[in-house]
């Protein structure tokens, strides 16, 4: 079966989101299309409802009433009479009957099926903001790219409304897919590059980055043609990428391959909380570290490894 098309339905995808006014997701306002499902599986991620390719029941104990709604609606048990505790997920069938009587919304679908025309009918209307701003539309995850006919199909159709196109991605991807179906119709990627010892990056991410770094040479040498505007980023987590042998590791990494700039995103705890709502486990519940915001002068700090190599951090 031809990699780029697989079983994949070009007409419809499980999107997580769909957020305007983002400023943070690449230059300019920007409306940011967020799809489920990732190859990886970093014990950080900032957006764990992302991972899973399927759908998800989320559950917000902070916005229960206790009205017991969802015990009524629920067909299997899964809300005992103790629902506040939340559902068991073992004996969840993700009908959703519970999201749609609880008036607090405390239990919500995680994922909603869309098809292509869907989302850009609704990314357009931002129009306004990306004309006065510079910006447009990202692609972001999860992994856009395991979608990758289905990505196509959205970011052709946004280059055909004349939308500055841009894709997140972690660099975890068939080359020949992408190659194919998104590199035509994409004007920016940002790639992340977390850890380059491939232990490391097996054991905090759930694989190696043997692929990660191939398509990291492949995209940095787009750019170095000026086929591809491309920026790689790195995200800084205490005590796992942000140590000086990784980052100055990258740096030296990036500067033999003639790179010129590179982005540092600064950690930010508040995926904390998604995890628990998802009923996933929190590996890090008991570490301090990881429920504060990084300092500003441990960001200038690692920033400056960069720096003293010759990239341009932005």
């Amino acid at each position: 079966m031809n990699e780029v098309m697989g079983a994949e339905s070009v007409r419809a995808s499980l999107v997580l989101e769909i957020k305007g006014n983002a400023l943070d997701d690449g230059p300019g306002i920007r409306t940011v299309v967020f799809l489920k499902g990732c190859p990886l599986s970093c014990t950080w991620c900032h957006n764990p409802e992302s991972k899973r390719a399927d759908m998800e029941l989320s559950f917000d104990p902070g916005k229960c009433i206790g009205c017991g709604e969802c015990h009524t609606v629920c067909e299997t048990g899964a809300f005992a009479a103790d629902h506040q505790a939340g559902p068991a997920r073992e004996l969840c069938t993700l009908c959703m009957a519970c999201t749609e009587v609880c008036p607090a919304m405390a239990l919500e679908q995680v994922g909603q099926e869309m098809d292509a025309r869907a989302v850009v009918a609704k990314v357009v209307k931002d129009r306004p903001f990306f004309e006065a701003s510079g910006g447009g539309v990202t692609l972001s995850g999860g992994e856009p790219t395991l979608k990758p006919t289905y990505c196509g199909h959205l970011l052709r159709q946004f280059k055909a409304e004349g939308i500055h196109t841009l894709l997140e991605t972690c660099g975890h991807f068939s080359w020949n897919a992408f190659e194919t179906a998104i590199l035509p119709w994409v004007d920016t990627v940002y790639c992340d590059i977390k850890l380059i010892d491939p232990d490391a990056h097996k054991r905090y991410c759930g694989i190696t980055n043997t692929r990660i770094l191939e398509n990291l040479d492949k995209l940095l040498e787009l750019s170095r043609l000026g086929v591809l505007d491309f920026l790689p980023r790195v995200p800084l987590i205490p005590g796992i990428t942000a140590t000086n042998e990784n980052i100055g590791a990258i740096g030296d990494y990036l500067k033999a391959r003639k790179a010129t700039r590179v982005q540092v995103m600064a950690y930010n705890p508040l995926w904390h909380g998604k995890s628990v709502k998802i009923g996933c486990d929190d590996l890090f519940a008991a570490d301090e570290s990881m429920h504060k915001f990084m300092e500003r002068d441990e960001v200038g700090r690692l920033t400056a490894l960069f720096e003293e190599r010759g990239l341009e951090v932005v």
